[in-house]
């Protein structure tokens, strides 16, 4: 045995950094969660508190203000917020999904412009590259961007877009040459600003779940930005956005862990204290094996999880399978244990006095955004038959 045997190991910052995000969440976010999700409004004492402690975009690197947090870190404070409360993660979540474009493609003025806001957490950031007929075929987008003089116009409608009406700043994909042989080739990236002439918010949308975070459609008529708001080089824009999700989906899949192990956590308590037929329900065995399903499949969807943040975060290449089964895996995992914690809750389960009917709702979402599991699987299937 040698117990400095580190090769499989956490560093000792990310196991404080797990510590002191728990420590947050438990005592900032999770009283806030159910209040948050009965009246469907956004967690601002979550916000509050990600922003005073620094955690609202970690990723940020320390020449923009922020604390430079691998993508490992980032997958474990995602996930300690969404133990708590799931529309909470989406806030660390969704800054750096809409600020990773940026940083992967944009010019240095634009960096200076958009990111010092986001850790300093003055302003949060949302991704718009979904549209109502342009969802997993993304390709087919409508909305359109051209150049007039030292500004671009765009036109169009976004959909599903999180944090809208509380984020300061929207990378926005638009087409800019609808003729390109290759629609890849014709689809540029933008940053707008909520101030920017033109732009909108539309109505929210009624969800399911993760109702502390606001979804909902943002309109574009006649929208005028600075022509330096482009993002890379025109017609990028699409492979831009998808290299990013390459990098956050594993984001989701840590949201996902988040969930479900908020679930057992729950689970575990109530069936110690429950009592039925003269002894607490944990002492079934029929329970036991529920539980023990439950621990393994969080335990296997982390380790996927950190595993292709790493490689992420190393640059690896062909990252779409590793980043796909991550999100695929732990998304589905987090459906699974939601699911069976509301069974071993029984009837209680079942009623909004109890977490774990808010976490089963929230879990579904993490099947679908980012790309559903059923594209997920395709990607999966595509690297894996090129080799």
């Amino acid at each position: 045995m040698n117990a400095s045997f580190d090769l499989y190991q956490l560093p000792e910052e990310h196991i404080a950094l797990r510590e002191a995000v728990r420590g947050l969440a438990d005592k900032e976010i999770a009283p806030y969660a159910a209040d948050a999700d009965e009246h469907e409004r956004f967690t601002v004492e979550a916000y509050g508190a990600l922003a005073r402690a620094g955690f609202a975009a970690v990723h940020i690197d320390e020449a923009y203000g922020g604390q430079g947090a691998d993508s490992v870190a980032t997958c474990i404070l995602i996930e300690e917020v969404a133990r708590a409360c799931a529309a909470s993660s989406l806030i660390p979540a969704v800054n750096k999904l809409g600020s990773l474009p940026i940083i992967l493609s944009g010019s240095e003025a634009l960096k200076r412009l958009v990111l010092p806001s986001l850790a300093s957490g003055e302003a949060m950031i949302s991704y718009a590259l979904s549209e109502r007929e342009a969802g997993s075929d993304n390709a087919s987008m409508r909305t359109r961007a051209r150049l007039d003089g030292d500004h671009w116009v765009l036109d169009g409608t976004k959909a599903w877009i999180t944090g809208a009406g509380e984020s300061t700043w929207y990378t926005v994909m638009a087409v800019t040459d609808p003729n390109a042989t290759r629609r890849v080739d014709g689809i540029s990236a933008f940053v707008v600003h909520r101030d920017d002439p033109g732009f909108a918010v539309g109505t929210k949308e009624r969800k399911l779940g993760i109702k502390g975070s606001p979804t909902a459609e943002i309109h574009f008529t006649g929208c005028t930005i600075p022509a330096d708001r482009i993002i890379g080089e025109p017609g990028t824009g699409l492979r831009t956005a998808l290299a990013t999700l390459d990098h956050t989906r594993p984001t989701i899949g840590a949201q996902a862990v988040g969930i479900a192990q908020g679930a057992l956590d729950a689970a575990l308590a109530y069936v110690r204290e429950r009592r039925q037929f003269g002894r607490a329900i944990a002492d079934n065995q029929g329970v036991q094996f529920m539980l023990a399903d439950m621990g393994m499949k969080i335990e296997a969807a982390r380790h996927l999880v950190y595993v292709s943040a790493a490689r992420a975060e190393r640059g690896e290449k062909g990252l779409g399978f590793v980043s796909a089964a991550a999100k695929c895996f732990a998304s589905d995992v987090a459906m699974e244990v939601t699911t069976d914690a509301v069974q071993l809750f029984g009837g209680a389960g079942y009623t909004r006095d109890f977490p774990v009917e808010r976490m089963m709702r929230d879990a579904k979402i993490t099947q679908i955004y980012e790309g559903t599991n059923q594209i997920q699987r395709v990607v999966m299937s595509r690297q894996l038959l090129r080799g």
